[in-house]
Formats: structure tokens, C-alpha cells, sequence
């Protein structure tokens, strides 16, 4: 009866953010397998807010190298940084959710099961801010890994 399960949920398509990420860079940390697979690394990606204008951000999280790591099994560690910046006058757009949950901006896959690096938008309109929450998900507890980082919206 798990088996039909997983297989169902593993066939239902994966929700698509509107944002277009681009890989900046990578450090490898580690070599594995004499260099005969993939090193574990720290991969720098960069994405724009599709309900902020002029606003890029940075997230910089390790992946697990190794066979595991490149055949997409492996679960890579809840680490990353965050940054974001204005790159030009920021314009929050009027669909841009507000309130206390904010908003899914990004996410990336960090384990086969169940495992997600996302970041949610939050609008600071007492302080004219748009907040950027990183945080790592699990099936069960959730991660207390997080970054924060803050762009005025001025």
C-alpha cells in the first residue's frame, strides 16, 4: 500500500514558480570517488522576483556529491546563505501577496523525498521592506536552518 502511494505522489506534477534561476558558480568542498563522480559542492544561484521589480537574490546552498549526488538520490545538507539587493528602482507589484505566510518566490529540490531549500517574500509595509525568509523543509519536523535578508522598498 506505500509503494502505490509514493509512486502516485511521485507522479503528480511539481508545482512551477514563476522565477527563472540562473547558476552563478560553484567551489567544489570535497572530492569524492578519487574525482571519478561528482564533488561536493557549494552552488551560488541567482533569481529575480517576479512580484518585485529590481530585486535579485542570491542563494548559495551545498549539494551532496558522489554517485548519489549525481544520479539525484542523494539528500543534500539544509545549508545555504541568502542575499538580495536592489539592482534598480524596486516597484512592488500590486499581485505581490501580503500578510503573515507571504509568498513562495523560490524552491529547489534537495533530497529525492520530500525535501525543499524555498524562500517566501514577506512585504514590511511599517518599514517599507520587502523580507526574504530561506528555510528548509522536511515531511515530519521541518528545519529550523533559515536566512533572512531585507531590500528597502523606498
Amino acid at each position: 500500500m506505500r509503494a502505490a502511494i509514493l509512486a502516485t505522489l511521485l507522479m503528480l506534477p511539481l508545482p512551477v514558480l514563476a522565477q527563472e534561476t540562473r547558476e552563478i558558480g560553484h567551489v567544489n568542498t570535497a572530492i569524492t570517488n578519487l574525482g571519478l563522480t561528482r564533488s561536493h559542492r557549494v552552488v551560488v544561484e541567482r533569481f529575480d522576483d517576479p512580484e518585485v521589480r529590481n530585486v535579485s537574490c542570491w542563494i548559495s546552498q551545498a549539494r551532496t556529491g558522489g554517485l548519489s549526488g549525481m544520479l539525484g538520490v542523494a539528500e543534500d545538507p539544509a545549508r545555504f546563505a541568502l542575499n538580495c539587493a536592489a539592482t534598480g528602482a524596486v516597484e512592488i507589484q500590486p499581485g505581490a501577496r501580503r500578510g503573515d505566510r507571504g509568498e513562495v518566490v523560490f524552491e529547489s529540490n534537495t533530497s529525492l523525498f520530500f525535501k525543499e531549500t524555498r524562500v517566501h517574500r514577506f512585504i514590511d509595509e511599517e518599514r517599507n521592506t520587502v523580507v526574504y525568509l530561506a528555510w528548509s523543509t522536511r515531511l515530519i519536523d521541518g528545519s529550523p536552518y533559515n536566512a533572512v535578508a531585507v531590500v528597502p522598498a523606498r
